[in-house]
């Protein structure tokens, strides 16, 4: 696994691939401002009122407004999986022929099955994430279940993504699919740290590419 993450890292660091995330990141951004500008006051009063059991209405106040934020950079992680899943095709096949250059591509993910796949980790990230709301205020319990919500995000787009390209053996993709928890988790940490989080979902694609590839 340490190789494995070296060499994601190293391709990380790539041209190629800092090019295609600011651009996937700039697109998600834009998406993002416009609803969350359009319906904030909607959210607001949608997530003050899913707090009012907590006493103090101070609280419920700020509460609400902390969870808003926290929604709208949630929307923009979704997004941001999201259009790394679908667009990034071209450049894992690439990073594969630069690693492993007798390595075929058996497949294609197709658009349709991508789209359902991200649909279905998002809509659960999402229910997960505002029945989360209240975890968030207390302290590890909060950032681990928030690890745990963008693990969720990531795991099945990432397998389906690369699984597609690369895996044509039923056997061996559920066998390769074994650590991907781990790797969407270890992925997932990315999204602590503002605009290194851009990189969290092509940084599992990656660790997953190599995963499946090295042996």
């Amino acid at each position: 696994m340490n190789q494995t993450i070296s060499k994601t890292l190293h391709d990380l660091g790539s041209k190629e691939v800092i090019v295609f995330t600011l651009k996937i990141a700039l697109g998600a951004l834009g998406l993002t401002l416009v609803p969350m500008g359009i319906f904030w006051n909607g959210f607001l009063d949608f997530i003050a009122s899913y707090l009012s059991w907590i006493p103090w209405e101070w609280l419920q106040t700020t509460g609400a407004l902390v969870a808003t934020f926290a929604l709208g950079y949630m929307l923009f992680i979704v997004l941001v999986n999201l259009f790394t899943s679908l667009y990034s095709e071209t450049l894992l096949i690439r990073l594969a022929k630069k690693h492993y250059p007798n390595t075929p591509v058996i497949g294609q993910p197709t658009i349709a099955a991508s789209l359902a796949v991200n649909a279905k980790a998002s809509i659960i990230f999402l229910i997960l994430f505002i029945l989360f709301i209240p975890l968030l205020f207390v302290p590890v319990l909060g950032q681990l279940a928030m690890l745990y919500l963008w693990s969720v995000l990531i795991k099945e787009p990432t397998v389906y993504d690369v699984g597609s390209l690369f895996i044509k053996d039923s056997r061996i993709h559920k066998e390769k699919s074994k650590k991907a928890r781990t790797i969407a988790l270890i992925a997932s940490l990315f999204n602590y740290i503002p605009v290194v989080n851009i990189f969290a979902p092509i940084f599992a694609q990656i660790l997953f590419l190599h995963h499946v590839l090295r042996d």
